[in-house]
């Protein structure tokens, strides 16, 4: 079986309001084996409305619309619904006397416009509402399902899991498994010259690319019968993909890299501190937001000025005016000055010119050292990000905690 849902409402097109309804369906429904394949989101226009809920009736098994089915004339799905499916409306006077009672027990006076919220589509049957006065409906035609849901997240998810055991019934036997590699240190394009050879001969499992800033994810979705022909296919896929990346992967059961570089200094007994200066602490924050972090993060130092970084540190005045701030020989000193400052494995510098201001044509925004100090020496790295001041601090971030991940391998060997 596979789904398709409507958010409904003018406001889920503005950037003030943000529809998470769909988020909780999707995943209650892949839990069932259910393929989302679509997600629409329409205002209260009449006639899109009525298209898109047509169109959704045409192509999917099971329909789900989210929203407008509140009192006021901008509440149309139920309309809409209705002439989607060339079904009429018929005012049902038990869900009106519910209503009444629903204003009654709280001694209220309804107005009466809330009646529009008796009417139901013919053939459909009522989803009370336990939280509000805005019943659902399921109408079930042609081996299709058609369930029209409230817009309130405290009214929508106790309706639709009342709705779960009957979905059961109507769904196929089906599970989906899915897994996730993550990968940082290389570019989307790069990921899928590595693996697309590879996946591309497999329809099952379904395997998508993802990018954000510093990280590529692959997303792998496997189909079965049951949960365990689901896995066997993505069991099948994912080591071979893991293997084509090889490295460059630092996660392969969902964990960030901020708690794959926790856990491998807590198995090798390592301790970290950083020195940050264009990060402005966002590195010690990432860290510390795994519990259990104070078992091996010793602390960070926010270095902003060259004062701090001086006598703080132990950065040279001389090399700052020499090299500037943001140099490979000043992050070199920041790494090396706080692993001294507090006796730990490692130590973390990071200088840079995150933007939009403070560049030059010597040393442009998105110029960042990154220097890692061990028991190995110190490693420093120059990059150029793109993007803007928050991309350029967590792609630095990132290869600051990359570095750590790959010298704690080294370190195992």
């Amino acid at each position: 079986m596979n789904a398709e849902i409507i958010a409904i409402g003018s406001e889920l097109l503005t950037p003030y309001r943000s529809d998470t309804n769909s988020l909780f369906l999707t995943e209650q429904l892949n839990r069932m084996g259910v393929e989302v394949v679509s997600k629409t989101v329409v205002g209260d226009d009449r006639e899109r409305l009525t298209a898109a809920i047509a169109l959704a009736w045409k192509r999917s098994d099971l329909v789900l619309t989210i929203g407008g089915l509140g009192p006021t004339e901008d509440d149309v799905t139920r309309e809409c619904a209705a002439q989607a499916l060339g079904r009429p409306l018929h005012s049902d006077s038990q869900l009106a006397q519910a209503i009444e009672a629903r204003f009654r027990s709280r001694g209220v006076r309804m107005a009466a416009i809330n009646l529009r919220q008796a009417l139901r589509i013919e053939g459909a049957a009522v989803l009370p509402n336990s939280r509000g006065t805005a019943p659902g409906q399921w109408i079930e035609s042609d081996g299709k399902i058609l369930i029209l849901l409230p817009g309130p997240p405290r009214e929508l998810e106790p309706m639709f899991e009342s709705c779960l055991p009957r979905l059961r019934e109507k769904t196929p036997p089906s599970a989906i498994c899915r897994r996730v590699l993550r990968i940082t240190g290389l570019t989307e394009s790069a990921v899928e010259e590595m693996v697309a050879p590879i996946y591309s001969r497999y329809s099952n499992p379904a395997t998508t690319i993802l990018a954000a800033p510093g990280e590529i994810q692959l997303h792998l979705r496997g189909f079965g019968n049951d949960s365990s022909e689901a896995q066997a296919h993505v069991d099948e896929l994912f080591p071979k993909l893991e293997a084509a990346v090889g490295e460059y992967v630092f996660s392969t059961d969902g964990a960030s890299l901020e708690e794959t570089v926790g856990r491998g200094l807590v198995a090798r007994q390592a301790t970290l501190a950083v020195a940050e200066s264009c990060t402005g602490g966002l590195l010690a924050q990432r860290i510390t937001s795994v519990s259990g972090s104070s078992a091996y993060f010793a602390g960070g130092v926010v270095c902003y000025s060259n004062r701090w970084k001086t006598e703080w540190l132990g950065v040279s005045q001389e090399m700052l005016e020499a090299r500037g701030a943001v140099s490979r020989e000043v992050a070199q000193a920041l790494a090396e000055g706080v692993g001294r400052r507090a006796g730990s494995t490692f130590g973390i510098g990071i200088t840079g010119i995150a933007g939009p201001t403070g560049a030059t044509p010597e040393k442009p925004a998105g110029l960042v050292y990154v220097a890692l100090a061990g028991p190995q020496g110190t490693e420093v790295q120059e990059k150029r990000y793109l993007g803007e001041r928050e991309v350029v601090r967590w792609q630095a971030t990132q290869t600051a905690l990359d570095l750590v991940r790959r010298a704690l391998q080294q370190r195992g060997r």
